[in-house]
């Protein structure tokens, strides 16, 4: 029996589950006494199934169907391991799992592969990306006609407003975060600090730094699935999508980020509150890639709902010192902690997908040395900047066009996530944003 199995003998299932490019988990439940099978051989289901419409339904033209019959990949786990399901009332345990050709090429259509690729090219130059992410989401009262901020536990009645860094809002469901920060402990992730944010039952949760891009990752995939099963536990629902709200702000996936050289040292401080050359060439990378990784970072018809001016998402290209109104923010404190907040990300990405986008653009500045233009100061909702693009269709055809993502993404994930999102575009065109936000709920 399985190591893991053994020290936890509980456990009556298994899951085992891959990121499609939605950031869905696609996966099997398999019988306990398959434990060792599944982690020595893997498992094989079709390519397809990580290029998958949000509906889960096939992309219709894409060749991963019917041109190549559909083919199987290998499944094989992750570095992590088993980890359990704390949301499920039966003991289950998942292994989170990547896709392979036969021959044991990466698939790159995988998103988590895309990501390893980044993280290889900073290896290759002796350097080690820094990662943390702040993730918000909205606790919900979904049962009605509308959504509804969830009544207290406690009291019973609804606190209609955005109540930020509020105590009483996070004790009003202080049982379900307890629980959520034991089912962290319990799955190794690092979750640290909570607040409540600006929208109606809306809060934030950090992930701690960590010098493996991929676990920061994985962390947070693991998170969006842990948070939302657990609400469901607590009687209602939770939502990273990027706007359920008309009225409130929406949800983000801010990024912290440094590099590391060979020796430990945060390539970003020169010893000065303005970092070295080398952040001012991350910051550029950035700052160029932005147009074109707009589909990873809005990949859904409601992500450009939370993208309007003054309401505390990004819509101008600039970055700046200490000043959230920025798409690019480097925040304060000491030199050796310098770092760059890349704050243009919905709650609502694959995080695989965010995370590399914006290392790749970082890595791709740092290797062109090209200096950004001057930081701005004051709001940037303000000023004449450029802006990105506003739309999904623009969205897709920036993503289409652009040289910097072809620098960070295999052609075969950029042709896999074009066909997807155009697929989707064309369907949600015909639904009302209610029935919209029904489909986004859960699966964002």
């Amino acid at each position: 029996m399985h190591d893991w199995l053994k020290n936890n003998p509980e456990i009556r299932a298994i899951r085992v589950a891959a990121s499609d490019l939605n950031g869905v988990a696609r996966g099997k439940r398999v019988p306990v006494r398959f434990a060792d099978k599944v982690t020595t051989d893997g498992t094989r289901f079709p390519m397809s199934v990580l290029n998958l419409d949000i509906w889960g339904e096939d992309i219709e033209d894409s060749p991963l169907v019917m041109e190549s019959g559909d083919r199987d990949g290998v499944l094989r786990p992750t570095e992590r391991g088993f980890v359990p399901m704390p949301w499920l009332t039966t003991p289950t345990g998942l292994l989170p799992i990547w896709m392979y050709h036969e021959d044991g090429r990466p698939f790159m259509g995988d998103p988590r592969h895309a990501l390893a690729n980044v993280q290889k090219r900073y290896a290759a130059l002796g350097l080690t990306p820094v990662v943390a992410v702040e993730l918000e989401f909205f606790l919900i009262d979904d049962a009605g006609g509308r959504l509804r901020v969830p009544p207290s536990p406690h009291s019973g009645k609804r606190r209609v407003a955005g109540e930020i860094l509020s105590l009483r809002a996070l004790d009003m469901f202080d049982d379900f975060f307890t629980e959520l920060y034991d089912a962290c402990e319990a799955m190794d992730i690092p979750a640290d600090t909570a607040i409540s944010e600006s929208g109606l039952g809306q809060f934030e949760i950090n992930l701690m730094h960590q010098s493996d891009a991929l676990k920061a990752a994985d962390d947070a995939w693991l998170f969006k699935m842990l948070v939302k099963g657990l609400a469901r536990k607590h009687g209602f629902a939770a939502s990273f999508m990027a706007k359920p709200y008309d009225d409130y702000a929406g949800s983000g996936m801010h990024m912290h980020f440094s590099v590391l050289d060979g020796e430990g040292r945060n390539v970003f401080d020169n010893g000065s509150h303005t970092g070295s050359d080398i952040l001012r060439h991350a910051v550029q990378g950035c700052l160029a890639a932005m147009p074109g990784s707009m589909l990873i970072f809005a990949p859904h018809a409601n992500s450009y709902a939370r993208l309007i001016p003054g309401a505390h998402a990004p819509t101008g290209i600039a970055w700046a010192y200490e000043n959230r109104t920025a798409a690019i923010r480097i925040p304060s404190g000491p030199p050796a902690a310098r770092r760059i907040e890349h704050r243009l990300a919905g709650g609502d990405v694959n995080p695989y997908l965010s995370v590399a986008a914006i290392l790749g653009a970082a890595l791709n500045g740092i290797e062109d040395a090209v200096d950004p233009p001057a930081p701005i100061k004051g709001n940037a909702y303000a000023q004449d900047l450029p802006q990105v693009p506003n739309t999904w269709d623009g969205a897709i055809a920036a993503f289409e066009q652009s040289e910097q993502v072809a620098r960070i993404f295999d052609a075969e994930l950029i042709r896999n996530l074009l066909l997807t999102k155009r697929q989707e575009a064309r369907e949600m065109a015909d639904l009302t944003p209610q029935e919209q936000t029904e489909i986004y709920l859960d699966s964002v």
